[in-house]
């Protein structure tokens, strides 16, 4: 059988990490958190999509593309996270788990960015431990994955 696929997504200027605010986001590039997700995932035992757009249409489109496909949607809106009801949507629509990723806390931040709209389709939310938190994002899905298995085994 061949290993859960989870996604993972990441929107707009999260191609600019390791150059944009390091003070805030941290040094790590994408291509770093992308190799920590891959490593992860392989020793998890998921197989891996990762990418990342500026449109959020693109993303809207892939979250779509996850439902009957992938198994779990791991996902950092970026400034999307607070303005974007069709990505919630989209989300809310794949009718799997989800887990919504920060590097920062958006909750010590600028007002407006503490309120998070596509949390509302998350089944957890990670914020404020950098590229770490992709990680700990990975194996909660694959906890998530393993129950929802063990339940349909066992129905």
């Amino acid at each position: 059988m061949a290993d859960p696929l989870v996604a993972v997504l990441n929107g707009p200027n999260l191609n600019l990490l390791g150059v944009r605010e390091p003070s805030i986001y941290g040094r790590a590039t994408l291509a770093d958190i992308e190799a920590l997700c891959r490593d992860r995932a392989a020793r998890l035992g998921l197989a891996l999509e990762f990418r990342q757009s500026n449109h959020e249409g693109v993303l809207i489109d892939w979250v779509q593309a996850c439902r009957g496909r992938a198994r779990g949607i791991v996902i950092n809106p970026g400034g999307l996270t607070h303005t974007s009801v069709a990505l919630l949507d989209a989300l809310v629509a794949t009718d799997l788990p989800v887990i919504e990723v920060h590097l920062s806390n958006i909750h010590r931040r600028e007002p407006f960015r503490e309120r998070s709209l596509t949390a509302k389709a998350a089944t957890g939310v990670i914020a404020g431990l950098g590229a770490a938190g992709y990680g700990l994002a990975l194996e909660a899905m694959a906890g998530l994955i393993a129950a929802a298995t063990s339940e349909t085994v066992s129905a």
